[in-house]
């Protein structure tokens, strides 16, 4: 079930310690990474400053308000992109496990082909439903992939795919590059890296982190 909250997820408290500050501080820490913009909420935007500069995240040269959607956040957030940049890393805030050793790997991903996520092979049994939850199809696992952040991109490609979209509904980036008929390659992510939308998953957040700590 997701939640229902009157603080955004982004500033949920995981131990003592707001989820987006544990993103930071890997995006903070990793050498391939120079510069952080961060899209938050604007009913949330003070907070998100305050957090930021209470936990020293130094790389984080600017704080935007986002939008309605994911898609105007994520476009809000290369609007404020330095021009100089080449290469633009999307990361969902709510992504707090993703390691260093992923970022590097589909970082240099993209240096290769221009567009490259993260992602896991589906473990699940997935079956397409119709309308009254009965079964119209069980799709082929092998070729299933679950999709993570980050998501990075040559800066020009993403922003002319933002640009070109519209009104086109997409749950992720890569998709409105795929629209340009761009290839997108994925890279092997972890299924730690999990995306907190739910009271289940900042459980496992916890387990997660009292592990590491404990480790």
């Amino acid at each position: 079930m997701r939640m229902k909250l009157d603080i955004a997820k982004p500033l949920l408290l995981v131990r003592n310690k707001p989820v987006v500050i544990y993103t930071l501080e890997v995006l903070e820490a990793h050498p391939l990474i120079d510069e952080i913009v961060l899209v938050f909420n604007k009913d949330g935007l003070d907070d998100a400053k305050e957090a930021v500069k209470r936990y020293n995240i130094s790389k984080v040269a600017r704080v935007v308000a986002g939008g309605a959607t994911r898609k105007d956040s994520v476009a809000s957030g290369l609007g404020a992109v330095d021009s100089a940049t080449r290469l633009v890393v999307i990361h969902d805030g709510v992504r707090p496990f993703v390691d260093e050793c992923a970022i590097t790997r589909v970082i240099e991903a993209a240096e290769n082909s221009g567009a490259a996520v993260l992602g896991v092979p589906v473990k699940s049994t997935i079956k397409h439903v119709d309308k009254n939850l009965d079964i119209e199809l069980t799709l082929k696992r092998d070729s299933l992939w679950e999709i993570q952040t980050p998501q990075v991109f040559d800066r020009e490609l993403i922003q002319a795919a933002y640009a070109r979209s519209g009104g086109d509904f997409v749950s992720d980036d890569a998709s409105l590059v795929e629209l340009m008929g761009k290839k997108v390659r994925v890279v092997t992510g972890s299924y730690f890296n999990i995306k907190i939308t739910t009271q289940e998953d900042l459980a496992f957040a916890e387990a997660i982190v009292a592990a590491r700590t404990a480790g």
